[in-house]
């Protein structure tokens, strides 16, 4: 690899693996920091150079990979090892309770039937190590086979691996306070997935963890939030389900739209003290122009402009807009 990858491909390698999954622009402040060029405005640049780490990294069975959060739709990069083998399973911190735990919160994270991919804190605490062994046995002998570790896992030690799985991404708190999955999952677990039938989303065929469902109940179509909206919302015409035809409802096809909130400047020209004053003050200063030139004259106009700026400083103080806030939301 040394021969092949120069110190540069070596930092953006180091930077992932020692600080975990960084999301988009992170990773590009550190391109640009390495490279000096930014992705943005050299693209072929940036795709080139992933391309041929990963040519390198594949000999390895490593893969530098971009992913979705799936909870902001914000993107990842990070490296992940595609051979799940017996000695990478040994490359870890937690023990063998606190892995079949984790199993356990992401199965009941998958299968919620709401699709909001996420469970309360109690639900994921009240998770049973039992369900995670695997055993041939007719379910009466079940218990014989289930290790001890398992049996006195108490509710302390779970609240401390939530804890843990939280800190280092492989679970996250979701913006309701929920346990959802962290981005590492989303990295490490797509295989799984797929073996697990998740139903994947029908615009980038990822897993729907945090999806939306079709408005036909009978429909299994799943899409994420932020490609519903890229399929549909520059759409002027039908919004149809890819799946069984049904429209799907606009208010979840649209970007946020904040052109219609009133900005600073339109809140000062609609009150009407404000013109009042603005009138005033244009008025005395037409009519100081038509005064006679002298010191007299000079006066006024300077009295004009400095009124006029106490105006502008009156209408863009904070207080005058909560005012007129206040007395908006009460028409």
């Amino acid at each position: 690899m040394s021969q092949q990858l120069g110190w540069k491909h070596h930092a953006l390698i180091q930077a992932l693996m020692s600080r975990g999954p960084l999301d988009e622009k992170e990773f590009h402040e550190i391109f640009i920091g390495i490279t000096g060029k930014n992705p943005a405005t050299h693209p072929q640049i940036f795709n080139d150079c992933l391309l041929k780490i990963n040519k390198e990294l594949a000999f390895v069975q490593f893969e530098l990979r971009a992913c979705r959060n799936q909870y902001n739709g914000k993107v990842y990069y990070g490296i992940i090892n595609n051979v799940a083998d017996e000695q990478s399973k040994l490359g870890t911190k937690y023990s063998v309770p606190q892995i079949a735990f984790y199993k356990g919160v992401i199965e009941a994270i998958v299968q919620d039937m709401s699709t909001q991919g996420c469970i309360t804190n109690i639900e994921a605490l009240n998770v049973h190590l039992e369900n995670q062994v695997q055993t041939e046995q007719a379910s009466q002998d079940s218990q014989s086979h289930i290790p001890a570790a398992f049996k006195s896992f108490s509710l302390s030690q779970k609240e401390k691996a939530l804890n843990d799985l939280i800190q280092d991404q492989w679970l996250c708190y979701t913006s309701d306070g929920k346990i959802g999955l962290g981005i590492r999952s989303f990295f490490d677990l797509r295989s799984w997935f797929r073996n697990n039938d998740i139903p994947s989303c029908d615009v980038c065929n990822e897993a729907g963890v945090k999806a939306l469902t079709c408005p036909n109940e009978g429909c299994p179509v799943r899409l994420h939030d932020y490609c519903l909206k890229k399929k549909f919302s520059q759409r002027k015409g039908s919004r149809a389900c890819p799946g069984c035809g049904t429209e799907w409802p606009g208010s979840q096809c649209q970007e946020e739209d904040h052109t219609n909130t009133p900005g600073q400047s339109q809140m000062t020209s609609d009150d009407p003290i404000m013109r009042g004053k603005r009138r005033k003050v244009k008025a005395e200063a037409v009519e100081a122009t038509q005064a006679p030139p002298g010191p007299e004259r000079a006066k006024r106009l300077r009295s004009c402009k400095t009124e006029a700026v106490g105006t502008a400083e009156n209408e863009a103080s904070p207080s005058n807009l909560r005012r007129r806030s206040r007395r908006s939301s009460r028409i």
